[in-house]
């Protein structure tokens, strides 16, 4: 009757262990370790510390080999598992790096998946996923605004060739190269001596470089934090809807098992009196 009335089964259990603070918290150590690893062998060290950094390498690697294939195990629906971009993600990066170094020939492949490791903490964390997720979801609408920053910078480009190659060819030759001029005006490197440069022989040329760094420091850098912030505000309130529909799930599902525990009951005292 005790096992018939358990409120967690052992698959819970496992599935609570997989989703507490602990258990990510121990995962997320881990992957900083990693990266700490990493970086201490691009240094020059003694043989007996680069043996034991490889110890430590070969021991994070089976680390997470155990713990991508816990998550797998605890996880209800197999496919969906794979089919979701950042288990994937995971998967690939500690399959790879399951390439032995001492191959020559995927010694590269090797390393640089040891280096992937590092974004597992994205991955882990749900605050740098939403964010990364935001990020790539707005790309779609950023690509407008791109466009039209390349049109305005094909224009002045054209404008700066004809007025100012004379004066400076190396820097406004043609369009290439003055679109990499304005490139570097809109990062504000140096772009002070650029428009000296070019005032003394127009005085009235601040006129083109203001215009231009307005549009470009000033109205397209706020219509991309402007895409940004509308599309991480949709992900928030999607994430909040979810969050409430999967509540609901749960607790209806809470309810079941009561409502089955409470019909065990009822059987179980119905046939106490035909025992008796």
């Amino acid at each position: 009757m005790s096992s018939e009335l358990s409120p967690v089964s052992g698959f819970e259990q496992l599935r609570r262990i997989e989703a507490s603070k602990v258990f990510q918290g121990a995962v997320i150590a881990i992957i900083i370790l990693s990266a700490l690893t990493i970086g201490a062998k691009t240094y020059d060290m003694p043989p007996l510390i680069e043996q034991s950094l490889s110890l430590l390498d070969n021991a994070i690697t089976l680390f997470f080999l155990i713990e991508i294939l816990f998550r797998f195990g605890v996880c209800r629906d197999k496919k969906r598992f794979l089919l979701d971009g950042w288990n994937l993600f995971d998967t690939l990066v500690v399959v790879g790096s399951l390439i032995p170094l001492d191959n020559s020939e995927a010694v590269l492949l090797g390393r640089l998946l040891r280096v992937f490791r590092v974004l597992r903490l994205v991955s882990v964390v749900p605050e740098l996923r939403f964010l990364i997720n935001s990020l790539l979801k707005a790309i779609p609408r950023m690509g407008y605004i791109v466009l039209l920053m390349f049109i305005i910078f094909y224009i002045y480009a054209a404008m700066g060739s004809m007025f100012f190659a004379k004066v400076d060819e190396f820097l406004w030759g043609d369009v290439s190269i003055a679109m990499l001029t304005l490139f570097r005006v809109a990062t504000f490197e140096d772009w002070t001596d650029v428009m000296y440069a070019t005032m003394e022989h127009y005085p009235l040329s601040w006129i083109y470089y203001l215009t231009f760094i307005f549009l470009t420091a000033f109205v397209f850098l706020n219509m991309m934090i402007g895409a940004i912030l509308e599309v991480m505000s949709e992900e928030q309130n999607a994430k909040q809807a979810q969050e409430a529909h999967d509540e609901r799930d749960e607790i209806a599902r809470q309810l079941k098992a009561v409502q089955e525990q409470l019909q065990i009951l009822s059987k179980q005292m119905a046939e106490k009196p035909g025992d008796r």
